[in-house]
């Protein structure tokens, strides 16, 4: 059995989180390491001052609780998902990978200032309307990370392509069976509302954002 390098890094609110070596080589890549330069509530510090966290560890807490919402759902539910799906167990390891991916890149596409610069975003010509920072964050995917994602070793054994998760950042019907697991980044009980309440109540001091992770899940 082959034994897979594996990371972990501290993290205030979930303890340790493990990383394989390709998500480490992806956290290490520049356009990631720019996210410990983007706070997580923009100027919110000038309140709470403890509110000095970023959307580089947030991102990190997101794939994590992902995780293991997604494991929760199979171990649960893994006679469904075979049966009407057709999952196998390479399926459900591949898609927990590109489910981590995701998660991990979701913000990767976030302006100076987080949310408050986003209003500062070019228009998109044939909608009229600004891109989002979902727009830049699969467009970064896709052509910046490519390389990092789509030619790293361990992808020999998922063939992950940047396109099938950026169809799945945008939400796109492209993205096909993977969009069943898109409610775990962007929906009402995500991972992303999940980790930001808990990290965000953690470092700006309150308690109006604390709840029961584990019951949760």
């Amino acid at each position: 059995m082959e034994i897979v390098e594996s990371f972990e890094i501290r993290d205030p609110v979930h303890g340790f989180i493990t990383l394989d070596r390709w998500e480490k080589n992806i956290v290490d890549h520049p356009v990631f390491q720019r996210l410990r330069r983007i706070r997580q509530l923009a100027w919110t510090d000038m309140v709470y001052p403890g509110a000095m966290h970023t959307r580089f560890e947030h991102s990190l807490g997101v794939m994590h609780i992902a995780t293991e919402m997604y494991k929760q759902i199979v171990k649960k539910k893994k006679d469904l998902l075979r049966k009407k799906l057709g999952f196998d167990d390479s399926g459900f390891a591949r898609e927990l990978k590109l489910i981590r991916l995701a998660c991990l890149l979701h913000d990767v596409g976030h302006p100076p200032f987080s949310h408050a610069g986003e209003s500062l975003m070019e228009v998109n010509p044939n909608t009229g309307k600004r891109y989002t920072h979902e727009d830049y964050s699969s467009a970064i995917v896709k052509y910046k990370l490519r390389d990092v994602i789509e030619n790293h070793p361990l992808n020999d054994n998922y063939k992950i392509t940047v396109k099938e998760i950026s169809d799945f950042l945008r939400g796109s019907s492209e993205a096909g069976r993977l969009l069943l697991w898109r409610s775990l980044v962007t929906g009402q009980i995500d991972a992303d509302r999940a980790d930001y309440l808990l990290r965000d109540s953690y470092h700006i001091g309150v308690n109006y954002g604390s709840y029961d992770l584990k019951r949760l899940l």
